[in-house]
């Protein structure tokens, strides 16, 4: 029998208020309100059916709540991402540590650079954000890397947004939610886009867990339009991460555990 699918997830770092910031002007964070949305946040996972990890705070990391950024988790392998933001590298080894009971583990190297928000699966196809913090070189290793087990790996342009996953993420099977404000319609042939609701730019990101929506409260309009898929829709209050750049898939990596790689005791 497999084991439940795990979601590692880390505690917010009492340093959050200096966190990396490309997008947003820097405003107050309330921590005691950011980790009990967060906490939330892994309530909601855990009641769809996930194991969830919660790895320890890391003080001096300010972004490291933000554990999607640090791999790429796939069913053969997970490959550990070198982040673009240099306060961010540090981050990764533990998230290995954590990964590794689960994946063979692969590695992108610099000088490339690559964050995990930049990269969206949908099937076999691979999509990289070719943003301020993912370069072109990462995108050709990532493929070099993934190529043998069957995946397609696309770059796409970012315009507007920090990652790949701020403008565009997964909503169902074959369907995406997009702003093309930030992403071009274009390079997603064959999927069936939704766009959001033009009041609300920044809700492009929801995380599918199964046949889940996982989504901001803050944005009801594009809910709605979600909601007009015939998906279970859960929200979840994220204000105060948004604040540091922070979505709903940034939090966790979702790792699907086959019987045979279960979590070490």
């Amino acid at each position: 029998m497999a084991s439940a699918p795990v979601a590692i997830t880390r505690e917010v770092s009492r340093s959050i208020a200096r966190c990396e910031l490309t997008c947003l002007d820097r405003t107050p964070i309330d921590m005691a309100r950011a980790r009990a949305q967060h906490e939330q946040y892994r309530d909601a996972l855990g009641r769809l059916g996930l194991d969830v990890v919660c790895l320890p705070e890391e003080p001096d990391l300010p972004d490291s709540v933000f554990v999607e950024d640090t791999a790429i988790v796939l069913d053969e392998v997970a490959v550990l991402t070198n982040p673009g933001a240099d306060s961010r590298k540090p981050e990764v080894e533990s998230v290995a540590r954590a990964l590794g009971p689960f994946r063979p583990l692969l590695r992108v190297t610099a000088p490339a650079t690559l964050d995990g928000g930049d990269v969206l699966v949908v099937g076999r196809s691979i999509y990289v954000g070719l943003s301020s913090r993912t370069t072109l070189t990462a995108v050709e290793q990532l493929r070099a890397l993934v190529g043998p087990f069957g995946y397609a790996v696309t770059g796409v342009p970012v315009s507007d947004g920090l990652h790949l996953k701020t403008g565009v993420s997964q909503v169902a099977e074959s369907t995406l939610l997009i702003n093309p404000a930030m992403v071009s319609r274009e390079f997603f042939p064959g999927l069936a886009l939704v766009e959001v609701e033009p009041s609300e730019p920044n809700s492009a990101n929801a995380l599918l867990i199964g046949d889940t929506i996982v989504f901001p409260a803050a944005h009801p309009k594009t809910r709605e339009r979600l909601e007009r898929l015939g998906r279970r829709v859960v929200t979840v209050e994220a204000d105060e991460l948004a604040k540091a750049e922070g979505g709903v898939t940034c939090c966790s990596l979702i790792v699907n555990a086959p019987s045979s790689l279960r979590r070490s005791k």
